[in-house]
C-alpha cells in the first residue's frame, strides 16, 4: 500500500485519520507539535494493531522542516503519495479586539501549513501521482462569528484546494478538502454542557459528528474508489451549513 503523511496527527481528528489509514493498510507518518508522549502512544497503538507508523516533531509553519520530514520518510519508506493537511489551531475572539498576532498565527498555521507540506511533496507527486486531502472547516464554508481568523484560513484552504486541483490533475494528482462541522473530540469535551446543548440545537441532525465520520472520508478520498474526484469540498456537518 501507499505511504501517507498526516500533519497534526497525534490527537483528535488527526489521530483518528492516522489510525484509519493504517487500518486500511497504508504506512502512516504523522507530524506533531510538542506532545512527544502522545505521539509515542499513537505509534505503539498502530503497531500493536499490525500497522506501521512514524512520528515527526514539526511546526507546520516551518517550510524547511516540511522538506526534511518528506526526505526522512522517503529514506526509510517509500515516498509519500497521500498527504493529509490536518494540522490547525484556533484563536477565537471578537474581531474588533483581535490581536494581529492571533490573526497571523492562525493564518500561518492553518493556511501556511497547508501550503508548506503540499509544496514540499508536489514535485515528487508530479512524477508518481497521489492524493492531497486538506482538512478545512464548516467555518470556512459559512463563516462563524468570533472566528474571522479561523474562517479566513479555512476558506483559504478551500480556494487553495480548488485551484491546485485544477493545476495538477494532469499529473494524476487529486486534491480535495473535507469541511467538518462540530466533531466530538477530547478538545470539545471541555465545552460547558449548556453551550454544547445550544450548539447541538443548531445542527439539523441534533448531534455532533464523530472522528470516524471524518477519517472514513479521508480513507475514501485516498483510495482508487475516488479516482475521478478532485477539486471538491465535502462538508460533513450534520446539515449545519
Amino acid at each position: 500500500m501507499s505511504t501517507a503523511l498526516v500533519t497534526g496527527g497525534s490527537r483528535g481528528i488527526g489521530r483518528g485519520i492516522v489510525e484509519a489509514l493504517a487500518a486500511a493498510g497504508h504506512k502512516v507518518a504523522f507530524t506533531y507539535a510538542s506532545n512527544h508522549e502522545a505521539a509515542a502512544v499513537l505509534v505503539r497503538a498502530v503497531e500493536a494493531a499490525g500497522g506501521a507508523a512514524r512520528a515527526f516533531p514539526a511546526d507546520v509553519k516551518d517550510f524547511a522542516r516540511a522538506k526534511e520530514v518528506f526526505a526522512e520518510i522517503a529514506a526509510g519508506w517509500e515516498p509519500v503519495t497521500i498527504l493529509v493537511n490536518n494540522a490547525g489551531i484556533r484563536k477565537d475572539g471578537a474581531f474588533h479586539s483581535m490581536d494581529p498576532a492571533a490573526w497571523q498565527d492562525v493564518i500561518d498555521t492553518n493556511l501556511g501549513g497547508t501550503f508548506h507540506y503540499s509544496r514540499a511533496v508536489i514535485g515528487d507527486m508530479i512524477r508518481r501521482g497521489g492524493s492531497i486531502i486538506n482538512i478545512s472547516s464548516v467555518s470556512g464554508v459559512i463563516g462563524l462569528a468570533g472566528q474571522t481568523n479561523y474562517s479566513a484560513s479555512k476558506a483559504g484552504v478551500i480556494g487553495f484546494t480548488k485551484a491546485l486541483g485544477k493545476e495538477v490533475a494532469r499529473f494524476g494528482i487529486r486534491v480535495n478538502a473535507i469541511a467538518p462541522g462540530f466533531i466530538e473530540t477530547d478538545m470539545t469535551e471541555t465545552i460547558d454542557a449548556e453551550v454544547r446543548k445550544k450548539l447541538y440545537a443548531q445542527i439539523p441532525m441534533k448531534r455532533p459528528g464523530t472522528v470516524e465520520d471524518i477519517s472514513k472520508m479521508v480513507v475514501y478520498l485516498a483510495s482508487d474508489a475516488a479516482a475521478y474526484i478532485t477539486g471538491q469540498v465535502l462538508t460533513i456537518d450534520g446539515g449545519l451549513s
